[in-house]
Formats: structure tokens, sequence, C-alpha cells
């Protein structure tokens, strides 16, 4: 029993501590995790790229507030990691990148799952229109570059 004690004590501490990654994710409800930052939940995201899927962790961010701050003023993203804006029903989107510290790729995910069209590499500050080519289910960001390295191209199979 006082081993399970400590053990607890010894996991709740590493969460609080100030060495955690900003942007992992903490499980704070159960079985449901929940961004340290964001306080948004986080879910699994796959990416089918021929034969091969990639699997990501990311932000949920579902209301229009929490898609209005998006990644805002966060200074670090792990490589698995992103944040996914649902809509609900399918439309035209355009984002930017006003107050969003570090570069991103934005990929714009069709009604029928697949990629549409990536912005990469979007530029910290800029506050230029990038826009779906056509109606978005949903919009991913990753760290800029990811998508790249990993070989994500349009038609791209997303299930989140």
């Amino acid at each position: 029993m006082r081993r399970m004690i400590l053990a607890g004590l010894a996991l709740a501490l590493a969460a609080c501590s100030p060495n955690a990654s900003e942007a992992g994710a903490q499980s704070t409800q159960g079985s449901a995790a929940v961004h340290p930052i964001s306080g948004l939940p986080v879910v699994p995201l796959r990416i089918h790229r021929g034969g091969k899927v990639l699997t990501f962790r990311v932000e949920l961010a579902r209301t229009p507030q929490e898609q209005a701050k998006g990644l805002m003023f966060r200074t670090a993203m792990g490589p698995d990691e992103g944040m996914i804006f649902p809509f609900d029903p399918p439309r035209g989107a355009s984002f930017w990148m006003r107050n969003t510290v570090i570069p991103l790729d934005l990929i714009f995910i069709a009604p029928d799952g697949r990629i549409s069209n990536i912005a990469a590499n979007a530029i910290p500050y800029d506050e230029s229109p990038l826009s779906s080519t056509g109606a978005a289910k949903a919009v991913l960001e990753l760290n800029g570059g990811r998508a790249a390295q990993l070989g994500i191209v349009p038609g791209d199979k997303v299930e989140w």
C-alpha cells in the first residue's frame, strides 16, 4: 500500500514538474487525455499514406472559441502532436497565423476524409489567409515541415 501511495505521489509530482514538456498530454479525467496547456481533449488521429499508417495525438478544438485561439502563443509542439479543427457541416476554411509563434503545416481535409490541400510551413505571425480548396470537414495543424518529412500528400485519408 505504501509503495502505491509513493508511486502515485511521484507521478503527480512529475506531471506538475516545470520540466514537463509543454506539448505533452496528461490524463486528468479518468481515461480521457487532456492537454495540460489548452485543456482540450487529446485524441488519436491516423493518416493512411499508401499502405502505411501515421499516428498522431491531437488536441480537439470543437467550439468557435477553441478554434479561434487554436495554437496561438504556443512555443513548442511534439513531433507527433497537432490540433484538429472539425467543421459540421463542412465549409470553406481559411486560417491565418496571427499570434502563432511556431511554423505550421495546415492540412485541409475534404468531406470524404481525404486531404484536399496543404498549406506547408505557414509563417509565424503572418496574417495572410491560408484557404482550403473546396469544402473542408476539418483542418489539421502539425509542426511546419512535418507533412513533407512524412510524405503526407493530398489524397491521403485522415481519421480521428
